[in-house]
């Protein structure tokens, strides 16, 4: 057969029975559709982490206190809660250290902030002059902390944008200079930072920054930190001076087992490492959910097309019995479920981009559709008809012309 009559007579055949058809292409509609946008979601989740993950820092290294060790059922506990870092070990670390652009010594915690008659509960970051070049944070009003500040204790903070508004309003004006209070102490605003968006890993916009020192005196009582933050000159770099920190500290801590050490040292590259593996993980299994459907879809496509050779079992004794071949009759039959996957294919890739767009637009879940998954979706598509349609095309070119036209 030549493919002119295999296109129409695959037209004539599909729209013979034109409910039956489309039924069937909604199988693959909502297979294709489901892992697209199974995938975009997927792929959209990674890009906000590892996205949040960056706004953290630029070629951060950060120590924590306490050791990150498993407990049953591999939790991970004692990190974040010890008391073992000092002001004194940042400076250490800042002046023996190679290769290092910054250092910052950080002690956070959730306080009640009021002004005016507002309050708001809030991360309050005690900080130094060089948080901005580490973190990434710019200045839109005012100033930040700077040294001589944290050298004399002063009341001072700077507000993230999320928190001026909860204190004074999105359209306030005139906010540096006026005054507030953090668990009953009261601190002059002197700056306000910009906007970064973003939720969860220490979403910067909702936090108040002050000098660290005065943190240490008037919020946590002493002179622990709970984060040294490191930037390193190079992302090359950030290894070795990995290495160089965790020997520096184990020597200052008097420890001569790394397993015991009372700290722990996080390479950012480590962070998103592990955080793009559970996400593309993650991305596996949501395809895997939509290609159920598409299991489900081919299952349709393969009974769809078992009925029709049932249905015409004559059409095909007459066709082999003026010399039509096995392979024209093959073909016919696996051209229309290849149709039929195909066009099930089109909607739904256009269903399934649609669907992640208006994910993406609610603005609840961060979506992101690429050409290597529509290609993939298409491709898929294609692969079910070839597969669930050879069976019943096969089985159409077996049958005996004469048993099939004495078919009823």
């Amino acid at each position: 057969m030549k493919t002119n009559d295999i296109i129409h007579e695959t037209y004539t055949a599909l729209s013979a029975n034109k409910v039956r058809s489309g039924l069937t292409i909604l199988g693959i509609v909502i297979g294709i559709a489901s892992v697209i946008a199974m995938v975009s979601i997927g792929a959209g989740a990674s890009q906000s982490i590892s996205s949040s993950i960056k706004s953290l820092g630029s070629n951060l290294i950060q120590v924590t206190p306490g050791a990150q060790r498993t407990q049953g059922f591999g939790a991970s506990g004692g990190r974040g809660n010890a008391k073992t870092l000092t002001n004194a070990d940042a400076a250490a670390i800042a002046s023996q250290v190679t290769n290092i652009e910054a250092v910052d010594s950080e002690v956070s915690g959730r306080y009640q902030v009021t002004a005016k008659g507002t309050n708001t509960n809030t991360t309050v970051m005690g900080v130094t002059s060089k948080y901005p070049q580490i973190r990434n944070v710019e200045i839109a009003e005012g100033s930040f902390i700077t040294d001589a500040q944290n050298d004399t204790g002063a009341k001072v903070a700077v507000l993230g944008p999320t928190v001026r508004d909860d204190l004074f309003g999105a359209d306030a004006e005139g906010i540096v200079g006026q005054r507030i209070r953090i668990s009953g102490a009261e601190f002059k605003v002197i700056g306000i930072t910009v906007a970064k968006g973003g939720t969860g890993f220490q979403n910067q916009d909702d936090m108040l920054f002050i000098p660290v020192t005065t943190s240490q005196r008037y919020l946590s009582g002493n002179q622990y930190l709970s984060t040294i933050a490191i930037q390193a000159s190079n992302q090359d770099v950030m290894t070795h001076v990995q290495n160089d920190v965790t020997a520096l500290l184990l020597s200052r801590h008097n420890i001569s087992d790394a397993t015991q050490a009372d700290f722990s040292v996080l390479n950012q590259n480590d962070i998103l490492s592990t955080a793009s593996s559970i996400t593309s993980t993650l991305t596996y299994l949501l395809a895997a959910i939509g290609c159920i459907s598409l299991v489900v879809g081919g299952i349709g496509i393969m009974n769809m097309m078992l009925t029709a050779v049932t249905e015409r079992t004559r059409e095909i004794g007459l066709r082999k019995a003026i010399g039509a071949k096995r392979a024209d009759i093959s073909a016919q039959f696996l051209a229309e479920a290849v149709a039929l996957t195909l066009v099930g294919g089109v909607i739904g890739i256009t269903l399934g981009w649609g669907i992640a767009y208006l994910v993406n637009m609610t603005g609840a879940v961060k979506t992101s559709v690429s050409l290597a998954s529509v290609l993939l979706a298409f491709g898929v598509s294609a692969l079910t008809g070839i597969i669930f349609g050879y069976y019943p095309a096969r089985r159409a070119a077996s049958l005996n012309p004469i048993e099939a036209l004495r078919y009823e």
